[in-house]
Protein backbone atom coordinates (compact mmCIF):
# COMPACT_ATOMS: atom_id res chain seq x y z
CA UNK A 1 0.00 0.00 0.00
CA UNK A 2 1.49 3.34 -1.08
CA UNK A 3 2.11 5.87 1.69
CA UNK A 4 1.01 9.48 1.11
CA UNK A 5 1.99 12.31 3.43
CA UNK A 6 -0.57 15.12 3.75
CA UNK A 7 0.89 18.39 5.07
CA UNK A 8 -2.04 20.76 5.53
CA UNK A 9 -2.76 23.03 8.51
CA UNK A 10 -6.54 23.15 7.91
CA UNK A 11 -7.53 20.05 9.87
CA UNK A 12 -10.99 19.66 8.33
CA UNK A 13 -9.57 19.73 4.82
CA UNK A 14 -6.73 17.42 5.81
CA UNK A 15 -9.22 14.93 7.26
CA UNK A 16 -11.32 14.98 4.08
CA UNK A 17 -8.21 14.36 1.95
CA UNK A 18 -7.16 11.59 4.34
CA UNK A 19 -10.53 9.84 4.01
CA UNK A 20 -10.57 10.14 0.20
CA UNK A 21 -7.10 8.65 -0.07
CA UNK A 22 -7.99 5.82 2.30
CA UNK A 23 -11.11 5.01 0.23
CA UNK A 24 -8.91 4.76 -2.85
CA UNK A 25 -6.57 2.22 -1.34
CA UNK A 26 -3.71 4.41 -0.10
CA UNK A 27 -2.13 4.71 3.35
CA UNK A 28 -2.38 8.43 4.21
CA UNK A 29 -0.80 10.10 7.22
CA UNK A 30 -1.01 13.72 8.32
CA UNK A 31 1.11 16.62 9.54
CA UNK A 32 -0.40 19.97 10.46
CA UNK A 33 2.64 22.24 10.25
CA UNK A 34 5.88 22.38 8.31
CA UNK A 35 8.09 21.21 11.15
CA UNK A 36 6.04 18.06 11.74
CA UNK A 37 5.88 17.56 7.98
CA UNK A 38 9.67 17.49 7.74
CA UNK A 39 9.93 15.01 10.63
CA UNK A 40 7.27 12.78 9.05
CA UNK A 41 9.01 12.89 5.68
CA UNK A 42 12.30 11.78 7.23
CA UNK A 43 10.83 9.06 9.42
CA UNK A 44 7.95 7.65 7.38
CA UNK A 45 9.52 7.84 3.88
CA UNK A 46 6.31 8.52 1.92
CA UNK A 47 5.80 7.51 -1.70
CA UNK A 48 4.14 10.87 -2.47
CA UNK A 49 3.53 14.19 -0.69
CA UNK A 50 0.51 16.52 -0.78
CA UNK A 51 1.72 19.89 0.45
CA UNK A 52 0.06 23.21 1.32
CA UNK A 53 1.99 26.43 0.70
CA UNK A 54 1.09 28.57 3.72
CA UNK A 55 2.08 26.42 6.68
CA UNK A 56 3.05 27.31 10.27
CA UNK A 57 6.74 27.03 11.24
CA UNK A 58 8.11 26.08 7.79
CA UNK A 59 6.37 27.15 4.58
CA UNK A 60 5.71 24.81 1.68
CA UNK A 61 8.40 26.18 -0.63
CA UNK A 62 11.12 25.78 2.01
CA UNK A 63 9.87 22.29 2.78
CA UNK A 64 10.22 21.22 -0.85
CA UNK A 65 13.87 22.27 -0.84
CA UNK A 66 14.51 20.14 2.25
CA UNK A 67 12.60 17.19 0.79
CA UNK A 68 14.63 17.31 -2.42
CA UNK A 69 17.87 17.09 -0.43
CA UNK A 70 16.60 14.07 1.54
CA UNK A 71 15.02 12.29 -1.45
CA UNK A 72 14.89 13.99 -4.86
CA UNK A 73 12.61 11.35 -6.38
CA UNK A 74 9.44 11.58 -4.25
CA UNK A 75 6.55 13.19 -6.21
CA UNK A 76 5.23 16.38 -4.58
CA UNK A 77 1.83 17.90 -5.39
CA UNK A 78 1.17 21.36 -3.99
CA UNK A 79 -2.33 22.29 -2.79
CA UNK A 80 -2.96 26.02 -2.66
CA UNK A 81 -5.47 28.82 -3.12
CA UNK A 82 -3.03 30.76 -5.34
CA UNK A 83 -3.80 30.15 -9.01
CA UNK A 84 -1.71 32.77 -10.82
CA UNK A 85 1.01 31.71 -13.24
CA UNK A 86 3.80 33.28 -11.14
CA UNK A 87 2.84 31.15 -8.14
CA UNK A 88 2.74 28.03 -10.31
CA UNK A 89 6.17 28.71 -11.78
CA UNK A 90 7.56 29.42 -8.31
CA UNK A 91 6.23 26.06 -7.15
CA UNK A 92 7.73 24.23 -10.13
CA UNK A 93 11.06 26.04 -9.76
CA UNK A 94 11.25 25.04 -6.11
CA UNK A 95 10.73 21.40 -6.98
CA UNK A 96 6.98 20.69 -7.05
CA UNK A 97 5.87 18.09 -9.57
CA UNK A 98 2.34 19.43 -9.83
CA UNK A 99 0.06 22.14 -8.51
CA UNK A 100 -3.64 21.91 -7.61
CA UNK A 101 -5.81 24.90 -6.79
CA UNK A 102 -8.29 24.76 -3.90
CA UNK A 103 -11.13 23.83 -3.68
CA UNK A 104 -9.80 20.43 -4.60
CA UNK A 105 -11.41 18.28 -7.27
CA UNK A 106 -10.82 14.85 -5.76
CA UNK A 107 -11.26 12.97 -9.03
CA UNK A 108 -8.48 15.10 -10.50
CA UNK A 109 -6.33 14.64 -7.39
CA UNK A 110 -6.64 10.85 -7.41
CA UNK A 111 -5.92 10.77 -11.16
CA UNK A 112 -2.74 12.79 -10.68
CA UNK A 113 -1.64 10.64 -7.74
CA UNK A 114 -2.01 7.51 -9.89
CA UNK A 115 0.02 9.11 -12.69
CA UNK A 116 2.89 10.16 -10.42
CA UNK A 117 3.06 6.90 -8.49
CA UNK A 118 3.07 4.91 -11.73
CA UNK A 119 5.73 7.19 -13.19
CA UNK A 120 7.97 7.05 -10.11
CA UNK A 121 7.80 3.24 -10.07
CA UNK A 122 9.09 3.22 -13.66
CA UNK A 123 12.12 5.45 -12.98
CA UNK A 124 15.55 3.80 -13.25
CA UNK A 125 17.33 3.06 -10.01
CA UNK A 126 19.26 5.86 -8.36
CA UNK A 127 22.82 6.61 -9.46
CA UNK A 128 22.06 5.60 -13.06
CA UNK A 129 23.82 7.92 -15.48
CA UNK A 130 22.91 8.68 -19.07
CA UNK A 131 25.69 9.73 -21.46
CA UNK A 132 25.15 11.31 -24.87
CA UNK A 133 27.41 13.63 -26.84
CA UNK A 134 29.19 15.78 -24.23
CA UNK A 135 26.32 15.55 -21.72
CA UNK A 136 25.96 13.43 -18.58
CA UNK A 137 22.59 13.16 -16.83
CA UNK A 138 22.78 11.75 -13.29
CA UNK A 139 19.34 10.41 -12.33
CA UNK A 140 20.37 9.82 -8.73
CA UNK A 141 21.41 13.40 -8.01
CA UNK A 142 19.12 14.97 -10.65
CA UNK A 143 22.09 16.83 -12.13
CA UNK A 144 23.37 17.62 -15.63
CA UNK A 145 26.99 18.07 -16.73
CA UNK A 146 27.99 19.30 -20.18
CA UNK A 147 31.60 19.26 -21.33
CA UNK A 148 32.66 18.84 -17.66
CA UNK A 149 30.64 21.93 -16.64
CA UNK A 150 27.88 21.47 -14.06
CA UNK A 151 24.57 22.90 -15.33
CA UNK A 152 22.37 24.21 -12.52
CA UNK A 153 18.79 23.22 -13.39
CA UNK A 154 15.65 23.59 -11.29
CA UNK A 155 13.74 20.33 -10.66
CA UNK A 156 11.16 21.15 -13.35
CA UNK A 157 13.85 22.10 -15.87
CA UNK A 158 15.60 18.80 -15.16
CA UNK A 159 12.39 16.84 -15.63
CA UNK A 160 11.67 18.60 -18.93
CA UNK A 161 15.19 18.03 -20.26
CA UNK A 162 15.20 14.39 -19.16
CA UNK A 163 11.85 13.79 -20.86
CA UNK A 164 13.13 15.23 -24.14
CA UNK A 165 16.31 13.13 -23.89
CA UNK A 166 14.25 9.95 -23.35
CA UNK A 167 12.45 10.66 -26.64
CA UNK A 168 15.77 9.92 -28.40
CA UNK A 169 15.40 12.53 -31.12
CA UNK A 170 11.65 12.20 -31.59
CA UNK A 171 9.59 15.39 -31.48
CA UNK A 172 7.52 16.16 -28.36
CA UNK A 173 4.57 18.52 -28.84
CA UNK A 174 3.61 21.11 -26.25
CA UNK A 175 0.50 19.05 -25.47
CA UNK A 176 2.64 15.96 -24.84
CA UNK A 177 4.99 17.91 -22.58
CA UNK A 178 2.05 19.35 -20.63
CA UNK A 179 0.66 15.83 -20.13
CA UNK A 180 3.91 14.12 -19.20
CA UNK A 181 6.09 16.75 -17.52
CA UNK A 182 3.37 18.83 -15.87
CA UNK A 183 0.70 16.07 -15.89
CA UNK A 184 -1.99 18.61 -16.82
CA UNK A 185 -2.70 19.55 -20.43
CA UNK A 186 -5.23 22.26 -19.58
CA UNK A 187 -3.50 23.82 -16.58
CA UNK A 188 -0.24 24.70 -18.35
CA UNK A 189 -0.23 27.25 -21.15
CA UNK A 190 1.90 26.93 -24.30
CA UNK A 191 3.68 30.08 -23.15
CA UNK A 192 4.77 28.37 -19.92
CA UNK A 193 6.37 25.55 -21.91
CA UNK A 194 8.08 28.04 -24.24
CA UNK A 195 9.47 29.86 -21.21
CA UNK A 196 10.93 26.64 -19.78
CA UNK A 197 12.42 25.64 -23.15
CA UNK A 198 14.13 29.05 -23.24
CA UNK A 199 15.40 28.50 -19.69
CA UNK A 200 16.93 25.20 -20.82
CA UNK A 201 18.49 26.71 -23.94
CA UNK A 202 20.07 29.51 -21.93
CA UNK A 203 21.59 27.03 -19.49
CA UNK A 204 22.45 24.06 -21.69
CA UNK A 205 23.07 25.49 -25.18
CA UNK A 206 23.97 29.17 -24.92
CA UNK A 207 27.69 28.74 -24.21
CA UNK A 208 28.20 25.90 -26.70
CA UNK A 209 28.47 25.83 -30.49
CA UNK A 210 26.59 22.53 -30.77
CA UNK A 211 22.92 23.25 -29.96
CA UNK A 212 21.16 20.26 -28.41
CA UNK A 213 17.59 21.53 -27.95
CA UNK A 214 15.89 21.95 -31.32
CA UNK A 215 12.48 23.20 -32.49
CA UNK A 216 10.47 21.64 -35.30
CA UNK A 217 8.22 24.53 -36.33
CA UNK A 218 4.55 23.76 -35.85
CA UNK A 219 5.23 20.43 -34.14
CA UNK A 220 7.32 20.81 -30.97
CA UNK A 221 10.79 20.19 -29.57
CA UNK A 222 13.43 17.48 -29.78
CA UNK A 223 17.01 16.70 -28.78
CA UNK A 224 19.49 16.72 -31.66
CA UNK A 225 21.18 13.34 -32.11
Amino acid sequence: MKKILIIEDEKKLSDVIHDELHKNGYFPFQAFDGELGLISFRNQKPDLVLLDVNLPKINGFDLIKSFRVINPNVPIIMLTAFGDIDSKMLAFDNGADDYLIKPIDFKELIAKIKIFLRRSSQFPVEDTKIHFKDVIIDLGTKSVIRNNIHINLTPKEFELFYYLVKKQGRVASKEELADNVWAERYGVTPNTIEVYINFLRNKIDKEFKDKIIQTKAGFGYYIAS
